[in-house]
């Protein structure tokens, strides 16, 4: 079924979450019948998540796709990090011990490139670093895989959709094989999402969040995606989003995050989501196989 919405409610355009779809590609870590497994930051679950490190084991483990954050510095430069704040994934607190509360915006890309981001992982990874979104995508293409990319708190860092945009087409990613089956930008912000959408409408795109099935027309505009947390699945719900066709003329995806034991990944594959996203792929890989 095929639903345009001619308005759009308040709800689905303010404050809502979109997450970069990570379509058409079940066959890429489970087989045809089974949903694609989606490596959370890189094989988070066996090193530290968005690294270079993380990329390399998912694809030791050979998962094709990996998922990973973008946030932006004081000057200006794209990194790839989780969190706000560097305190949690690296040593920043002991390198800049006064500039609490460490936020990624506070910092230049220089700084950054300072603070070990393994250790707190494990001594194996003592001196991993935090890589530009330059970096990660480079890696990525090495390895051969696809890459889920979410802009992490759009609001923080105004203009980061088109210049995200720019540093994915400098480093040959916006081509169309690239566009066609190795790339999903995705957010929690639905604006971001959209924005993405308009810039370069060829892009998969999805959003992060479980909204109501009277609001999915309105995301059916702009995102080929809903990337809901698997909490908050049910088995209708699936069905409810397949029914109606994204942007680019396919049904809407399901990929859930972040699942990371084996009885949950089967659980969510028989409501029939195209993806799961997890710490150990290798775990949920085995599970729906």
């Amino acid at each position: 079924m095929h639903v345009r919405a001619v308005a759009v409610t308040t709800t689905a355009l303010l404050g809502v979450a979109l997450t970069a779809p990570l379509s058409h590609a079940r066959a890429d870590a489970a087989g045809d019948d089974g949903p694609t497994v989606v490596a959370h930051r890189g094989a988070s679950g066996y090193a530290p998540e968005n690294t270079l490190a993380a990329v390399d084991r998912a694809a030791e483990l050979g998962v094709r796709w990996v998922e990973n954050d973008v946030q932006r510095t004081r000057d200006g430069e794209l990194v790839v990090l989780h969190d706000e704040s560097l305190a949690r994934t690296t040593d920043v607190e002991e390198v800049f011990p006064d500039r609490s509360p460490w936020k990624v915006k506070d910092f230049t890309a220089a700084e950054i490139a300072r603070l070990d981001a393994g250790s707190w992982f494990g001594s194996e990874y003592a001196g991993a670093r935090v890589p530009t979104l330059e970096q990660y995508v480079d890696r990525v293409e090495r390895n051969h895989q696809k890459l889920l990319l979410e802009l992490k708190s759009p609001g923080l860092y105004p203009g980061i959709e088109r210049q995200t945009l720019k540093v994915l087409a400098n480093e040959g990613w916006l081509d169309r094989r690239h566009v066609a089956g190795r790339l999903v930008v995705q957010s929690f912000d639905a604006d971001s999402i959209r924005t993405v959408h308009d810039l370069k409408p060829a892009v998969k795109t999805g959003f992060l969040g479980t909204p109501a099935v009277s609001e999915l027309p309105a995301y059916a505009e702009f995102a080929d995606q809903i990337n809901p947390s698997y909490g908050s699945l049910s088995m209708s719900y699936v069905p409810a989003v397949h029914a109606f066709t994204g942007p680019h003329g396919r049904p809407l995806e399901v990929l859930t995050w972040t699942v990371n034991d084996a009885d949950t990944a089967r659980r969510v594959a028989g409501y029939d989501v195209d993806g799961i996203i997890t710490n150990k792929p290798d775990v949920v890989r085995d599970a729906v196989d």
